[in-house]
C-alpha cells in the first residue's frame, strides 16, 4: 500500500503526465455521458423490449462493446466498432493488394492516405449499419417513437445522428491518443466493456446467495479463482511469448549480426494476438445482421442456434474459425521468405540449414508447429464464457471470463500502465512494479 501511495504521488508530481490523465478522464466522461443521450424523438421509457433483447445472446455482446448505448437507443448506439471493422479491412488490403502495399511503404504520407480511406470506409459501414439498427429498433420498440412522428420521417435524421455519433467517438479516441494517455480507441472500447462490470458482479453475487442452485459462498469463491486463472492466462496471451520454444531457439540464430552476437529470430507463440478472435467474431455476427431485417421466429434452426453464443454449435464453429484465422493472420503478417532473405543479407544463418529457400522452408515449418498450440489456447480463451455458463454463471458476468472482452481489457490496461511507467522512468522515478517492466502489446521485446 505504501508503494502504491508513493507511486500515485510521483504520477501527480509530473505535470505532463498529470494533465494527460486528467484530459483522458474528461474525454471518457464525455463518452459515458453521450451513451445515455437518447435519439431525438425516442421515449426511453418504451425501450423495455430492446433492453430485453440485449440482455442475452449476441446482442448482449454488441451492447457491451457500446457501453450500454445500444440498448439505450443512444446517439452513440453504434459505438466505435464500425471503425474497428474498417481498420481490419484496410489492414488486410495493405497485405493483399499491391496498391495499398505501396501506399504503406510511403511513410507518413502513405499512413495519412490509409487513415483517410479507413474513415471513408467507416462512413460506408455506418450508412449500412444505422438503417439495420433502426429497423431492429422499430421491430422491438415501435411504440417508443413519440406521437406525431412517422418512422419514414424519423429514419433519415436518425441515420445521420447515429453516423455522426460514431464519428464523434472516433474523434474522441484520437484526441485521447494525442493529448491523453494510452490508445484512445482501445481505451473507449475498454470503458464500454468495463461499464457493465459492477452491475454484472452484483447480479452474480445476488444469484449465488439467493438462488436454490446458486452454491453460496463456496461456489462463488471457486468462480473467482477460475476468473483469476483466466485473467492470468490472458495476460500471457496478450504479452505473448517473446522467444520461440527452446528446442527451436537454440538453432534459429543469426551469429554474425551486431559483432557476432547470437540473435533470436522474432517468432512469437501468439503472433496473431487477439486478431483471430475479432475476425471470427465478425463472421459470427452475420446471422445477427440477417435477422435484423426479418423476424427471429421465422429464422432457420441453424440461424437461431448461431444467435445463442452459449450453444455447442456456435462455440465449435467459433473455435474452428479462430484456429483457421490464427494460421491465416500469422501467414500474412510473418513472411518466411522475407525473413530468410533478411538473414542472408545480414550474414546470418541457421546452423545446419542452407541459406535461402531451405531456411525459408525451415522457418515456415517452425511457424506452423508453434501456431497450433497458440491457436488452440486462443480458442479456449474465446469459448470460456460458454464454459462458465455451465457453472450457472450469469450471462452478463460470464463475458468477463474470456473472449474478446477480457483480452481487450487486459491488453488495454497493460498498454496504459506501460505508458505511465515510461513517463515515470524517463523522470527517474521508480516504475509501477518492483519486479520488472510492464510489457504491453506494443512493447513486447523479443
Amino acid at each position: 500500500m505504501k508503494k502504491l501511495i508513493e507511486t500515485l504521488k510521483n504520477i501527480w508530481r509530473i505535470e505532463d503526465l498529470r494533465m494527460r490523465i486528467l484530459i483522458t478522464l474528461l474525454f471518457v466522461a464525455i463518452y459515458r455521458f453521450g451513451s445515455f443521450v437518447v435519439l431525438p424523438g425516442i421515449n426511453p421509457a418504451q425501450l423495455e423490449k430492446l433492453q430485453s433483447q440485449t440482455a442475452g445472446g449476441l446482442m448482449s455482446l454488441l451492447d457491451m462493446f457500446s457501453g450500454g448505448a445500444f440498448s439505450n437507443a443512444s446517439i452513440f448506439a453504434l459505438g466505435i466498432m464500425p471503425y474497428i471493422s474498417a481498420s481490419i479491412v484496410m489492414q488486410l488490403l495493405a497485405v493483399a493488394v499491391p496498391y495499398f502495399q505501396k501506399m504503406q511503404r510511403e511513410g507518413e504520407s502513405g499512413r495519412k492516405k490509409i487513415s483517410a480511406y479507413t474513415r471513408y470506409l467507416t462512413v460506408g459501414i455506418l450508412l449500412f449499419q444505422a438503417p439495420g439498427y433502426l429497423i431492429n429498433l422499430k421491430m422491438q420498440s415501435g411504440a417508443a417513437l413519440a406521437s406525431g412522428i412517422s418512422w419514414s420521417a424519423f429514419m433519415v435524421p436518425a441515420i445521420i445522428i447515429l453516423s455522426a455519433g460514431s464519428m464523434f467517438i472516433l474523434w474522441l479516441g484520437e484526441r485521447i491518443t494525442d493529448k491523453g494517455i494510452g490508445n484512445g480507441i482501445s481505451l473507449i472500447i475498454m470503458i464500454g466493456i468495463i461499464a457493465r462490470l459492477p452491475q454484472a458482479f452484483i447480479q452474480e453475487v445476488s444469484s449465488r446467495f439467493t438462488a436454490i442452485t446458486g452454491g453460496g459462498l463456496v461456489m462463488f469463491l471457486v468462480e473467482l479463482l477460475i476468473l483469476y486463472a483466466v485473467v492470468c492466462a490472458s495476460i500471457v496471451l496478450v504479452q505473448g511469448v517473446r522467444k520461440i520454444p527452446v528446442q527451436y531457439a537454440k538453432r534459429l540464430v543469426g551469429n554474425q549480426q551486431y559483432g557476432g552476437a547470437r540473435q533470436y529470430i522474432p517468432l512469437k507463440l501468439f503472433a496473431a494476438n487477439v486478431m483471430p478472435i475479432i475476425f471470427a467474431q465478425a463472421i459470427m455476427f452475420i446471422p445477427l445482421t440477417v435477422v435484423q431485417y426479418s423476424a427471429p421466429e421465422n429464422a432457420s434452426w441453424f440461424v437461431r442456434t448461431m444467435l445463442d453464443h452459449h450453444s455447442w454449435t456456435y462455440n465449435i464453429i467459433f473455435a474452428i474459425l479462430i484456429i483457421a484465422f490464427t494460421y491465416f493472420y500469422t501467414a500474412i503478417t510473418l513472411n518466411p521468405t522475407q525473413m530468410a532473405e533478411d538473414m542472408k543479407r545480414n550474414n546470418g544463418f541457421i546452423p545446419g540449414v542452407k541459406p535461402g529457400k531451405d531456411t525459408a522452408e525451415y522457418i515456415d515449418t517452425v511457424m506452423s508447429r508453434i501456431t497450433l498450440p497458440g491457436s488452440l489456447f486462443i480458442a479456449f480463451i474465446a469459448v470460456m464464457p460458454a464454459l462458465a455458463s455451465l457453472l450457472n454463471v450469469q450471462d452478463a458476468f460470464s463475458q468477463f471470463f474470456g473472449g474478446t472482452s477480457l483480452l481487450i481489457l487486459v491488453g488495454v490496461v497493460l498498454d496504459t500502465l506501460a505508458q505511465i511507467e515510461s513517463h515515470l522512468l524517463m523522470r527517474h522515478y521508480d516504475g509501477l512494479l518492483s519486479s520488472g517492466r510492464i510489457h504491453g502489446r506494443g512493447m513486447a521485446a523479443y
